[in-house]
C-alpha cells in the first residue's frame, strides 16, 4: 500500500502513548483491491467444497498458533484486557472451525413438481464488503468472513481506523495457511473513502456493517442504488428486568459484567436496568459492592476485569453524558494518562432521561423500578433499538412470557450470555437488519438459485 491515502496515528488506550503510524488506503487502491477480490473470486468459488473447508479449518489452526501475539496486539491497539483478548482470538479461531463445516453441508432442496424435477442451489455472490467497529475488531470481523469464504465468496474488509492491527495480522495469516491472494483482503482506510466504496462499488455485491445506527442508515441508503443486499449490525440500549423472586445476590453480582465488560463499549450492553419496585432498594445495596469492587487495572493485568476507553473523544462523550446526572456510586480507575473511566451507577428521574435513553457506549448503567411484569415489558420496549437484554426471575413460565413480550433479537434468561456463535445473533428495530452467526449464516452470502428439469 502506497499510503496516498495519508496515514492514521494508532494510540494506546491504556497510556495515551503512540503506537504506530500506519498508512491508510486511497480510492484507487481500494478499487484495486476489490477488483483483485473479484478476480479471485472465480477460481475460489470453484474449490471443491471438501478442500475449501480443509483451507478454512488449516486457517484455523494458524489462527490458534498465534493466540497470544493477537491477543497482545489488541491489548495494545484497543485497550482489551488480556482476558477479553486472548477470549476474542479464540473466537475467530472457533468461527473459522463452526464454518468449515458449511461448504460440504449448504444443502439446496428438491422441490416436488409436475413434468420433470425441481431443485435448488446456494450460489455465493462474488465480493463481500466488510466493514468492523473498534469495539470487537478481532469477533466481528470473523463473524463476517467465516461463513462469507464458507459460502464461496471472496471478502474486502475494513478495519476500524483506530484498531486496524488485529485484522492486518489475520490477513497475513490467511495467506500463510494457503488461502488463496485476493480471496480475504483487509483495506485499512478512512470510512468515507473505503467503506462508501464498499457501498458505492458495483463488484461488491453484499456490504456487512456494525457500527453506529446513523451511519448504518447511510449504508442502507447507498446500497439502495443497486438493491446491494446489506446485514446491518447497528446500536443497543438493552434492558437487564429483574424481578422480584429472581435471585437478587446472583443478579447484582453479575449486572456489572453485563455492562462494564470492554468499558461498556458494547452494542449489547446491559445499560438498563429495571428492578421489580419491592426489592429496588435491596438491589441497588448488592450492586453497590459488586460495582465499587469490579477490577479496572491495566489491561495487561491478568486480573483485569475491564480497560479503558478507546480515545479521548469517547472519554469526553461518555463524560458529557453523566454529567449533571444523579450518580448512585462508582468504581475506582488506575489513574495515568490513558482514557479511564470509573464504572458507575446513575439514577435517572424518568424513563425520559437522555441517559436512559440514548447509548452511551461507555461503562455507565441506569437504574429504574417498574412496579409489574406489564410495565417491565412496556418500559424494556420503549426504545428505539432492540438488540439484546436479560431477564431474571424464578418463574419459568414468566421467563417464558416476558422474553416473547421484549422486542430484541438475543436474550437470555437468569444470565447474560446471549452471544454464541453457533446461534443467531442480530437486533429488532433500529438495532440493525439480518442476522449473523448460527447454523445459516453462510446462506446470508448466497443467492438461491431454482432449477427446473423436464423429464
Amino acid at each position: 500500500m502506497s499510503g496516498d491515502g495519508g496515514t492514521t496515528t494508532l494510540i494506546d488506550p491504556a497510556t495515551a502513548l503512540e503506537l504506530t503510524t500506519l498508512p491508510r488506503a486511497s480510492l484507487a487502491e481500494t478499487d484495486a483491491a476489490i477488483e483483485k477480490a473479484h478476480r479471485a473470486f472465480p477460481a475460489w468459488r470453484a474449490v471443491a467444497p471438501g478442500d475449501r473447508a480443509r483451507l478454512l479449518r488449516r486457517f484455523a489452526t494458524v489462527v490458534d498458533e498465534h493466540l497470544s501475539e493477537l491477543a497482545d496486539l489488541e491489548v495494545r491497539n484497543a485497550g482489551h484486557t488480556i482476558g477479553n483478548a486472548t477470549w476474542e482470538a479464540g473466537n475467530v479461531r472457533d468461527v473459522l472451525h463452526y464454518y468449515s463445516a458449511a461448504p460440504e453441508r449448504q444443502f439446496g432442496r428438491q422441490i416436488p413438481v409436475a413434468g420433470g424435477i425441481d431443485i435448488t442451489f446456494h450460489e455465493p455472490l462474488g465480493v463481500v464488503g466488510i466493514i468492523v467497529p473498534w469495539n470487537f475488531p478481532m469477533p466481528i470481523a470473523g463473524w463476517g468472513f467465516g461463513p462469507a469464504l464458507a459460502a464461496g465468496n471472496t471478502v474486502v474488509l475494513k478495519p476500524a481506523e483506530v484498531t486496524p492491527l488485529t485484522a492486518i495480522r489475520l490477513a497475513e495469516l490467511a495467506l500463510e495457511a494457503g488461502i488463496p491472494d485476493g480471496v480475504f483482503t483487509v483495506i485499512p482506510g478512512k470510512g468515507s473513502i473505503v467503506g462508501e466504496r464498499f457501498v458505492t462499488h458495483p463488484l461488491v455485491r453484499k456490504v456487512c456493517f456494525t457500527g453506529s445506527t446513523d451511519v448504518g442508515k447511510g449504508v442502507m441508503r447507498g446500497a439502495a442504488d443497486q438493491v446491494k443486499p446489506v446485514t446491518l449490525e447497528l446500536g443497543g440500549k438493552s434492558a437487564n428486568i429483574i424481578f422480584a423472586d429472581a435471585d437478587l445476590e446472583l443478579a447484582a453480582a453479575s449486572a456489572p459484567g453485563s455492562v462494564f465488560d470492554n468499558a461498556g463499549q458494547d452494542c449489547c450492553a446491559r445499560s438498563r436496568i429495571l428492578v421489580q419496585r419491592s426489592v429496588y432498594d435491596r438491589f441497588l445495596e448488592l450492586l453497590e459492592p459488586a460495582v465499587t469492587g469490579f477490577r479496572v487495572r491495566p489491561p495487561s493485568d491478568p486480573e483485569a476485569e475491564m480497560g479503558p476507553l478507546i480515545t479521548a473523544g469517547q472519554h469526553a462523550s461518555v463524560s458529557a453524558y453523566v454529567q449533571g446526572t444523579n450518580v448512585a456510586f462508582a468504581g475506582s480507575t488506575p489513574g495515568g494518562d490513558g482514557f479511564w473511566f470509573p464504572p458507575t451507577v446513575v439514577l435517572p428521574s424518568s424513563t425520559q432521561d437522555r441517559i436512559w435513553r440514548e447509548e452511551v457506549f461507555g461503562p455507565v448503567v441506569a437504574v429504574l423500578p417498574f412496579s409489574d411484569e406489564h410495565e417491565a415489558i412496556q418500559m424494556a420496549n420503549d426504545s428505539e433499538f432492540g438488540l439484546s437484554g436479560s431477564i431474571f426471575t424464578s418463574d419459568v413460565g414468566r421467563a417464558i412470557r416476558v422474553s416473547r413480550g421484549v422486542e430484541a433479537g438475543n436474550l437470555s434468561v437468569n444470565s447474560h450470555s446471549s452471544v454464541r456463535y453457533w446461534t443467531p445473533f442480530g437486533g429488532f428495530k433500529q438495532s440493525g437488519l439480518g442476522r449473523e452467526l448460527g447454523p445459516d449464516a453462510p446462506d446470508a452470502f448466497s443467492e438461491v438459485k431454482n432449477v427446473f428439469i423436464a423429464t
